[in-house]
């Protein structure tokens, strides 16, 4: 079997594995009891019908389990890939004492307007620049990095914050900070650190506009930023984005159908637009 294909067939495993869960959870293990619902909520069931409450009874279940999925699969798709990677892994290094007052430095500039002054703008390079120049007395810092990539054969060791696609602020002010700090450890810890998207809901990475990230970003030029087929493709191998795509849609048909008949017990619709990942 080709990498492409066991690509293709580690992330099927991934989803199909987690949604055979949901479903095994809805209908037989936590399924919707109407009776039940009547009895704790017998005003709710007097203005609303049930259907709806049905829905967010699955969706509860739905979104839960599925919390962790990306870093599951770029898990399989970089194991495939690169040999070795690992979920929630703790780089452990030291920081010069300037280095790290000159990372709290950036990232106040950035946060907090200096009155008289123009509103200082995100430039990833020009940043670890000065960091990496800044040295002190090492002090010991330990990192966890989402995901931890070590290529085998070349022997470059990769750390990503992966974040899905419409971020905060306080969540990418963190990112920022671990992977300074990962890129001012002496000696040398990781090769690069990315901010990573698992995809773009604006379709090209020059459209990108949540306007939360590019607080601590500049989400269209930092090359510390990768957003939707940047990453899958770098982890993967090219191509990898549209097999994901491709893999993902193959088994949203199926399991939209069973979602209808044998969760909301209705026939799926003859005519409706298919909704898809893109």
């Amino acid at each position: 079997m080709s990498k492409k294909k066991r690509i293709a067939e580690a992330i099927k495993n991934v989803v199909s594995t987690m949604m055979d869960k949901v479903m095994s959870n809805v209908l037989i293990n936590d399924p919707f009891v109407k009776e039940k619902h009547h009895s704790a909520k017998p005003l709710y069931a007097a203005l609303v019908p049930d259907e709806i409450f049905k829905g967010s009874h699955f969706e509860r279940r739905f979104v839960t389990p599925f919390g962790g999925v990306w870093e599951k699969l770029a898990q399989v798709v970089a194991q495939e890939n690169h040999g070795h990677c690992l979920i929630g892994h703790s780089v452990n290094g030291t920081v010069g004492s300037e280095s790290l007052r000159r990372i709290q430095e950036v990232l106040n500039r950035l946060e907090h307007n200096t009155k008289g002054e123009d509103k200082v703008k995100p430039n990833w390079e020009e940043e670890l620049s000065y960091i990496k120049k800044g040295g002190g007395q090492p002090i010991p810092v330990s990192v966890t990095c989402d995901i931890f990539i070590h290529n085998e054969a070349t022997n470059i060791k990769y750390a990503f914050e992966l974040k899905a696609p419409l971020p905060n602020s306080d969540q990418t002010k963190v990112s920022k900070e671990k992977m300074l700090k990962l890129l001012a450890m002496q000696p040398k810890q990781v090769d690069y650190a990315f901010y990573a998207l698992v995809y773009n809901p604006y379709g090209r990475k020059e459209d990108y506009n949540w306007t939360f990230p590019m607080r601590w970003f500049n989400m269209h030029k930092d090359s510390a930023v990768l957003i939707g087929n940047e990453f899958w493709d770098l982890i993967g191998g090219e191509g990898t984005y549209e097999t994901f795509i491709k893999e993902v849609n193959k088994l949203g048909t199926g399991y939209k159908e069973q979602i209808y008949r044998e969760f909301l017990e209705i026939e799926p619709p003859q005519h409706v637009e298919q909704i898809t990942l893109k």
